[in-house]
């Protein structure tokens, strides 16, 4: 990757003139479906310049689950940027929303209202994949009312290898997508949105206007390249071991949060009786593992360049911390009978 990045074109992208740059757009809105693609720095920037792109004239607003990140991670942009309310929905499944639940929370044409104007889904949402069916119907339902479909796709890839569907297969049934370069795809930086050609064409205007243009980014766009060509085919063996990783928690008494469906782990430790911030962050840290949570939760998320060994180390770890608190609770038990007996 940094010989790639040594050798990248130098030229300047606010012009269009940088080939690596371009090069990577042509590529990513050929292997998605769409007319033209824009590279930014950050999934947040795309998320954001698509939705502001969509949302033309307030009041509006913007469908989607209630856990999504346009929504609770993305420092209220759609408020801030497109001047758009969130109509957030709980999904009764626990994994995504359906396109009852959608319809029956889309806001009409009344002066009561901000009219729902986009649909935005999020896929993988915690690592948990959307069933392509049933975006296929969501993006049916939002096509026939006119409203325009947005996926942020920051870990499309996940799901794309973990299910065989291509980008192509997802991109038909949205207007604009964001796919993430770095996450799982293992850039250092970068993310693309892609659509029309038009609508690529105001979301440049978007992101100069957000202070995003760059210059030389010949270099990023190299090693993001690499990352699609040489670590996103490796996905699959990530998730396999994620799975691995969650079997092994859960056959020590730790919860799962939500199902593992790529290479993500959600955990609760409460039933064990450990502490994630107490008991595992610095036993880890010993084992040069960096871990975060708090309470009782936290989110184990692996990538292309952690093997079985690490997994290992970590689940060796967690298995002394809940032995640990076993014989914390016996020892503590014990006392207690010992001074019951006495009195």
């Amino acid at each position: 990757m940094f010989d790639l990045m040594k050798h990248a074109s130098r030229n300047d992208d606010v012009f269009q003139e940088d080939k690596s740059v371009n090069d990577l757009q042509d590529y990513m809105a050929e292997i998605t479906g769409h007319e033209a693609a824009l590279f930014c720095a950050s999934g947040t920037m795309t998320n954001q310049l698509a939705l502001r792109t969509h949302l033309v004239t307030p009041p509006h607003s913007v469908v989607c689950d209630h856990r999504a990140h346009v929504f609770l991670w993305e420092a209220g942009g759609i408020a801030v940027h497109s001047r758009a309310s969130v109509s957030p929905v709980i999904g009764a499944n626990g994994i995504h929303i359906t396109a009852e639940e959608i319809e029956n929370n889309l806001l009409g044409e009344d002066i009561y209202s901000a009219p729902t104007r986009v649909v935005s889904l999020e896929n993988t949402l915690n690592g948990m994949i959307f069933p392509y069916e049933e975006m296929a119907k969501i993006s049916t339902l939002a096509r026939n009312r006119g409203l325009a479909m947005h996926l942020d796709g920051a870990r499309l890839w996940n799901a794309s290898q973990e299910t065989g569907i291509s980008l192509k297969e997802y991109g038909k049934l949205f207007d604009s997508m964001s796919l993430c370069l770095s996450k799982g795809v293992g850039a250092p930086i970068g993310s693309m949105v892609v659509g029309s050609a038009k609508f690529i064409d105001r979301v440049r205007f978007n992101r100069k206007l957000f202070g995003g243009g760059w210059r030389q980014a010949g270099f990023m766009a190299v090693a993001a390249q690499y990352g699609i060509d040489h670590i996103v085919p490796t996905m699959k063996e990530t998730h396999k071991l994620a799975k691995y990783l969650a079997n092994e928690l859960v056959a020590m008494g730790i919860d799962l949060q939500i199902p593992t469906h790529t290479s993500m782990v959600f955990i609760d430790t409460k039933r064990v009786g450990i502490q994630v911030e107490r008991d595992l962050i610095p036993a880890l840290a010993e084992r040069n593992i960096k871990m975060g949570g708090m309470g009782t939760k936290a989110r184990l998320v692996l990538h292309h360049q952690i093997d079985r060994q690490g997994v290992d180390t970590l689940l060796e770890v967690v298995r002394e911390a809940v032995a640990a608190r076993q014989q914390h609770d016996e020892d503590e038990d014990s006392f207690r009978l010992t001074s019951s007996s006495s009195a």
